[in-house]
C-alpha cells in the first residue's frame, strides 16, 4: 500500500482563493427541458417546486488541485418576478453565461453573432465538463452542528487582472471578501390545526422554460453518478 495516495485535509479551501475549476453536473433524476436534460435536475426536498442543478467543482491547477466543493443552482421554480419568471433562475443563468465567457475567453460585452452563437446550448447538460476561472469563498454553516463549506463566489471573466494567470495555471494570491453573515434557516411553520396531516401533498412540478439561475447552496453530499459530457456539445466538452 506504499503507493496509495494519502488522505487529503478536510479543511476548506482558503477564503478568496482564485483557481481554475471544472464543473460536472451530478444527475438528480428529475427531467429538465428537452431530451438532453432528461434526469439531469434535482428536485427540492423542502416542499417547494424548485428544480436545481447539482454541481460538483474540482480545482484543476495550483496548490489545491483535486480539491472539490459542491453547490446547487436553482434553474426553475421558487419565487417569481412580475413576469412570472423564476428569480433564482435569472441569477443562475447569469452565472452560467459567465462560465461560458470565462471558459471560451469571450468578452462579456461581445454581442456579435459569432459570440452569441457560442453561448447557445442544447440544454443545461452541455455545461457539464466546463472549465473556467473562479473565485472561491467560505460559506459559514447555518447550523452549529455543521462546519463551514466552500462555494463559488463568482466567475472570473476575461479582462479581469486575475483571469490570464488563473487560466495559465499560475498561483494568484487569495483576496478574501468582507465577512458574510451566517445564513439563517427559518423554522418550518407548524401545520394548521385543521390541516390533514395524514396525507403528504406533492408540490406541483410545472416545467419551466429554459430560464434563470440561482443562488447556490453548498451541499457536501455523497457522490452521485456524474453526467457524462454529451457528444456533439460545445467545444469545451471535447477539448
Amino acid at each position: 500500500m506504499n503507493d496509495a495516495e494519502l488522505p487529503r485535509s478536510s479543511d476548506v479551501i482558503p477564503d478568496g482563493t482564485f483557481a481554475k475549476v471544472t464543473m460536472v453536473i451530478r444527475p438528480g433524476g428529475t427531467d429538465g427541458q428537452g431530451e438532453v436534460d432528461r434526469g439531469l435536475l434535482k428536485a427540492s426536498r423542502n416542499g417547494s417546486d424548485a428544480k436545481m442543478v447539482d454541481a460538483e467543482f474540482t480545482v484543476v491547477t495550483g496548490p489545491h488541485t483535486k480539491r472539490k466543493f459542491w453547490q446547487n443552482f436553482t434553474v426553475a421554480g421558487g419565487k417569481v418576478d412580475e413576469h412570472g419568471v423564476s428569480i433564482a433562475w435569472k441569477i443562475s443563468k447569469g452565472t452560467f453565461r459567465a462560465m461560458i465567457d470565462s471558459a471560451l475567453g469571450l468578452d462579456p460585452n461581445d454581442m456579435s453573432e459569432t459570440a452569441k452563437a457560442k453561448r447557445v446550448l442544447r440544454g443545461l447538460a452541455d455545461l457539464s465538463g466546463i472549465t473556467f476561472a473562479a473565485k472561491i469563498c467560505i460559506e459559514p454553516a447555518s447550523d452549529a452542528g455543521y462546519s463551514a463549506s466552500n462555494r463559488l463566489e463568482r466567475v472570473v471573466l476575461p479582462g479581469e487582472p486575475e483571469y490570464r494567470p488563473i487560466m495559465a495555471g499560475e498561483t494568484v494570491p487569495p483576496a478574501p471578501s468582507p465577512p458574510r453573515p451566517k445564513r439563517q434557516v427559518p423554522a418550518p411553520a407548524a401545520p394548521a390545526a385543521w390541516a390533514n396531516t395524514g396525507a403528504a401533498q406533492s408540490p406541483a412540478m410545472a416545467g419551466r422554460s429554459w430560464a434563470p439561475p440561482v443562488a447556490p447552496s453548498s451541499a457536501q453530499a455523497a457522490p452521485v453518478p456524474q453526467a457524462s459530457p454529451t457528444a456533439g456539445g460545445p467545444a469545451w466538452l471535447n477539448g
